[in-house]
């Protein structure tokens, strides 16, 4: 485990966040730094075609070791980091064997990494973990991915007497601002299906994920002195709260789980004559998901009736729910299941409350389930990964690899 553990070290040393106010691809110059160290690694350990285009997508082959023609399969993740929190001079700690207590991430801040607060920590009882310093995030959100990946391949190219087809791995910027999808050439990957390993705790297993849409309402008011302002005053900041206001106060994040969609206001700002607030609309559910659209042009509808044409909506579709288009090829999903079993892990098989870059790929012609990476709580000073998670997934790639080069899975 000592490699797995030096490689996860320097990828999260380097700092990869991403910037969802830039328009360009890498959204930031920084994600560079790890992308051609990443490209260099694939050439070092073995791998084939190693290419790293204009904006930063990594892809390789490991060539097939078998003769007969088994699918092409692939494996992905993404370099960037959550712009969520700080993610600069990352200083990672190593816990081992962990004894089930609350551990001092920072002393001088008092922030502590408690299972009495993040209750799956004691599953890890006796286990490494890597944690932060507390002042920063760590970054296994998807460098924890990454090593998985190059670990596999590395491991696979030493031992040739396993056995597996023609293997792609693709590594991607910008995946945290949702473009990570975006300029991914799915032909020139050329795999059948793929993966990426981008899930949480171990043995999760994702085929599902949000229909996701963005809004933004932007309200225009008048403005007149408080003491003459009957029937005169427009004030868009009360015109904001009763907008949100008529939304389900039990559809938010913090009242939802599982397949639940909700309405997320995350952003607001206004005076009198100007306000504006973003917010995002998630559903698992594909009619719901459209319902919700809808009640949101209704009540802008409403409200512009009540206090004339002063709220513009602008909604963007984001992301669409993969099931559709993974459901037609479920061995895709039934392999990765007995990857898990034949190595000891309990699939855990759930939808994703959030989006991956398997949707849109997806989407564009390459069904991609998501398999754990092994990190917890992510995007903030919390985060952690067990070290015998990531070589569980190691193993599962492994495996996956073994499971589809036979011809119990040849399409």
């Amino acid at each position: 485990m000592e490699t797995l553990i030096n490689r996860f070290l320097s990828y999260v040393k380097i700092d990869t966040q991403s910037d969802p106010n830039s328009k360009t691809t890498p959204s930031t110059e920084k994600q560079w730094n790890l992308a051609t160290e990443l490209a260099y690694e694939l050439e070092r350990i073995g791998l084939r075609d190693v290419t790293i285009d204009d904006h930063a997508y990594i892809m390789a082959t490991l060539p097939s070791n078998i003769e007969k023609e088994v699918p092409v399969i692939g494996f992905i993740s993404h370099f960037d980091t959550s712009p969520d929190f700080n993610g600069t001079d990352i200083n990672p700690r190593i816990i081992n064997n962990y004894d089930g207590k609350d551990i001092i991430l920072n002393e001088a801040q008092n922030i502590i990494l408690s299972p009495d607060y993040f209750e799956d920590l004691l599953q890890y009882k006796g286990q490494t973990l890597i944690t932060t310093d507390g002042t920063t995030l760590l970054g296994a959100d998807d460098k924890a991915g990454i090593t998985e990946i190059v670990t596999a391949m590395e491991y696979l190219v030493q031992h040739p007497e396993i056995k597996h087809g023609k293997i792609r791995v693709a590594f991607t910027p910008d995946e945290e601002i949702g473009r990570g999808a975006h300029k991914f050439d799915v032909e020139k990957f050329g795999a059948d299906w793929a993966y990426t390993m981008d899930g949480s705790q171990i043995g999760e297993l994702e085929y599902e994920n949000f229909n996701a849409a963005s809004a933004k309402v932007v309200i225009t008011g008048k403005s007149v002195h408080p003491g003459y302002a009957k029937g005169k005053m427009v004030n868009s900041i009360t015109i904001a709260n009763e907008f949100i206001g008529i939304l389900p106060p039990e559809e938010t994040p913090q009242n939802t789980t599982g397949r639940e969609g909700f309405f997320h206001v995350h952003h607001i700002k206004g005076e009198i004559e100007h306000t504006e607030f973003e917010m995002i609309i998630r559903d698992h559910n594909k009619e719901r998901f459209e319902e919700r659209k809808k009640l949101l042009l209704k009540i802008t509808e409403k409200l512009n009736s009540m206090y004339g044409p002063c709220i513009h909506l602008e909604l963007k579709d984001q992301y669409f729910n993969m099931r559709e288009k993974v459901e037609p090829v479920m061995h895709i999903v039934e392999i990765a299941k007995e990857a898990m079993v034949e190595i000891g892990i309990t699939p855990i098989v759930k939808p994703i409350r959030g989006g991956t870059d398997g949707s849109q790929l997806s989407f564009m012609g390459l069904p991609c389930p998501n398999i754990f990476a092994g990190g917890h709580n992510f995007h903030g000073k919390y985060e952690y990964v067990p070290v015998e998670s990531m070589q569980k997934a190691v193993e599962v790639i492994i495996k996956i690899c073994e499971l589809t080069a036979t011809k119990k899975y040849e399409t």
